[in-house]
């Protein structure tokens, strides 16, 4: 096909976003969505048996005030972020990247946004679950993004304690207290986090490259990259069957985790064996697969078992 061709119709430019859904689109909706499921999890699981309506109802707050806070997270990653945003494919659309949205307007917006959320939680739901989100926040968009994010390779690693939070956000909600079975949540996400991000970084290794940041595949290259993915998806499998062995799930819940973590570390093997860009990119995808559909499994187990 020529694309000299005068009979080829150019194709017409997308339409700008609406204010709204520039707003909208600060908040990173699909990683939230994902965040305020996990939370979630925590409160089904924190709570024995069938809940009573003042349970869904403290959850339904406790969801919405969670949801604030790390819709207020995402937008201030995205003003700290605008210029490596620009030079990245899967970022340069977002508003802050083409200036579409000024700082000081982001940043009114991300900082209503924490004020509104930590007052429905701290009011609403309780103290101890407005100070764990807030440091969730600071730990995202202060810790990881301003100091670690360009600072080391191991960003993700040390990073992901923030993003592995919402459990344990949604346990302090239900109950007040932080218990071993949080934790437990909170290993899960944790150690699910470097080979999630690493398979991405992997077939953006390029943008990473542009952007300036120290992701492990520009820093220690490819191979190395692929190794850690492997053995991160060992010892993940070991995570995932904690909750059965500490009486959390029954045989449902294991049965899920056992064939999710044994596709995952398939793809992790697959990928230091043999990688391509395909594969990678599937690895991610499946990783996205992996962990909602592990925490879909305990939250039936929870009600089914």
């Amino acid at each position: 096909m020529n694309p000299s061709d005068p009979s080829i119709l150019p194709v017409p430019a997308a339409p700008a976003l609406s204010k709204f859904a520039q707003f909208y689109a600060l908040t990173k909706p699909r990683v939230v969505q994902l965040i305020v499921f996990c939370a979630l999890i925590g409160m089904v699981l924190a709570v024995p048996g069938i809940p009573t309506w003042p349970d869904v109802k403290l959850a339904l707050i406790a969801c919405a005030g969670i949801w604030l806070v790390a819709g207020a997270a995402a937008a201030f990653n995205c003003l700290v972020e605008q210029r490596i945003d620009a030079k990245m494919r899967r970022t340069a659309w977002r508003p802050t990247a083409k200036g579409e949205l000024n700082n000081p307007l982001t940043l009114a917006f991300s900082a209503g946004l924490c004020a509104l959320g930590s007052w429905v939680l701290y009011v609403w739901v309780n103290p101890l679950t407005m100070w764990l989100t807030f440091a969730t926040f600071v730990g995202y968009a202060v810790v990881y993004t301003v100091i670690l994010k360009p600072l080391t390779p191991q960003n993700i690693v040390i990073g992901g304690a923030s993003g592995a939070m919402p459990p344990v956000l949604g346990w302090a909600a239900m109950t007040g207290s932080v218990g071993p079975e949080a934790l437990i949540l909170f290993l899960i996400i944790f150690l699910w986090t470097p080979p999630h991000f690493w398979a991405l970084a992997l077939y953006r290794v390029e943008d990473y490259r542009k952007s300036g940041l120290p992701m492990l595949p520009v820093t220690h290259g490819n191979e190395f990259t692929r190794l850690q993915v492997f053995l991160y998806t060992l010892v993940l499998f070991a995570a995932c069957l904690m909750p059965f062995i500490f009486k959390m799930s029954g045989w449902l819940y294991l049965v899920a985790a056992v064939v999710l973590s044994v596709g995952f570390c398939w793809y992790g093997w697959r990928l230091w064996r043999n990688y391509s860009d395909a594969l990678a990119r599937e690895t991610f995808r499946f990783s996205l697969i992996h962990l909602s559909v592990l925490f879909a499994a305990l939250l039936l187990d929870h009600y089914l078992v």
